[in-house]
């Protein structure tokens, strides 16, 4: 099985349609998404919508903050993002509110754990960002493989002999995830990379070869900016599209 792995969609229906469309065209075969489905960008509805269908198609989605925030008020968030949350929650339906509530903050799957932020509270969306962190993810789960966003660059760390190491994936060599160490996947960003690539961001992994690899999908970043502002929102939701940072 190809998993297709998203996170961070952010209401990103270009980024979105592209990522659906490389992935498929490298024969994943699932779809799992990380939370993070709304918020930022200008197609909140039709994001929502389309990650149903790959639910209901067998796909696994978790929840993000921004994801919570459309119907928790208490969620974090600063004044651009809260901007956008508040625009959002209007285009919603009520059944698409329901469904975002509903989605659960982690999923198990064999060896693979799902989450949007850290195995570690994940209901507090803490940032992977360090070896720490990634230490407080493997403590607080069993699980071999993690697989989480949040951060919106990517990153992976493994674990053996109890020591923890970082490196940030270059260009779009698959990675084997070598059985005796356990790892953990920050994988990055569909719709609001802040990795100095404005390319959407997401990766796959082979269940087959056991191997991970990132990968970057060209999209209609100018259609995804006039969608920002058209709906009014903050201009540098769209202003840092163009520059993936």
């Amino acid at each position: 099985m190809r998993i297709a792995i998203l996170t961070d969609i952010h209401a990103n229906r270009e980024a979105f349609e592209a990522v659906i469309a490389d992935a498929t065209a490298r024969n994943a075969t699932q779809f799992a998404i990380l939370g993070d489905i709304v918020g930022y960008g200008g197609d909140p509805a039709w994001c929502v919508e389309r990650t149903m269908a790959l639910a209901a198609a067998g796909g696994v989605v978790v929840r993000g903050n921004h994801d919570q925030a459309v119907y928790d008020p208490s969620i974090s968030l600063n004044e651009t993002a809260r901007a956008a949350i508040q625009w959002t929650a209007q285009q919603l339906s009520p059944e698409h509110v329901e469904y975002l509530a509903a989605l659960p903050l982690t999923v198990r799957e064999g060896d693979r754990l799902y989450v949007h932020s850290s195995a570690a509270a994940p209901g507090r969306f803490n940032y992977l960002l360090d070896t720490e962190d990634a230490s407080g993810h493997f403590a607080a789960c069993d699980a071999r493989l993690g697989f989480c966003g949040h951060v919106h660059r990517p990153r992976l760390y493994s674990m053996g002999a109890g020591k923890v190491c970082s490196f940030a994936p270059t260009g779009e060599t698959p990675i084997p995830l070598l059985a005796q160490r356990r790892w953990v996947a920050v994988v990055g960003s569909v719709g609001q990379p802040r990795d100095g690539d404005p390319a959407a961001g997401y990766a796959i992994y082979d269940t087959q070869t056991c191997e991970l690899c990132f990968h970057k999908a060209a999209y209609d970043i100018e259609a995804a900016s006039t969608r920002i502002r058209a709906a009014g929102l903050p201009d540098s939701l769209a202003q840092r599209l163009l520059t993936g940072k």
